[in-house]
């Protein structure tokens, strides 16, 4: 029997005013004060508390997706979940604590760039900038190394 292999990019460009450190109304993502409020409603929050239904359409139990697929997650997403959302932050990082459980010590989450950048397009040293900023991002959250470079958003490296 074959096998399938998912993964989640997960990324939100930071939204936070730099004068008021706050995010301010986004009319477009209605009826949500932010697209990272109505994105964590639509994305974030259900794969971390995704529901089993049974066959009458009640509640069998509530499973972290992101224990069954490889993922990754921007730094600046996971600082606005950290504050903003921490009971879906903690269950992104209980996911990865129980694959390394489950999986001979390797994780379903993998490092990215820092800022989401395109490495192959950034010079020599705003890539390593990058990919130093999302490693240590990583081990801090993680509380492990990543196990390879940090991803390059889109392309490779």
């Amino acid at each position: 029997m074959g096998s399938i292999i998912i993964h989640g990019h997960f990324y939100q460009p930071p939204r936070e005013n730099p004068w008021t450190g706050a995010i301010d109304r986004e009319r477009s993502a209605l009826p949500f004060h932010d697209w990272n409020e109505r994105i964590h409603s639509e994305c974030y929050r259900p794969n971390a508390f995704a529901r089993i239904t049974d066959a009458r359409g009640g509640i069998e139990r509530i499973v972290n997706n992101y224990a069954g697929i490889s993922f990754n997650f921007g730094p600046t997403l996971l600082n606005w979940l950290e504050h903003a959302r921490p009971d879906a932050y903690a269950r992104i990082l209980e996911a990865d604590r129980e694959s390394v459980r489950n999986h001979q010590g390797h994780g379903n989450a993998i490092a990215q760039g820092y800022n989401h950048a395109i490495l192959p397009l950034c010079n020599e040293r705003d890539r390593r900038t990058q990919m130093r900023w999302g490693i240590e991002d990583f081990r801090h959250r993680f509380g492990r190394l990543p196990e390879s470079p940090p991803s390059a958003g889109h392309g490779g490296r």
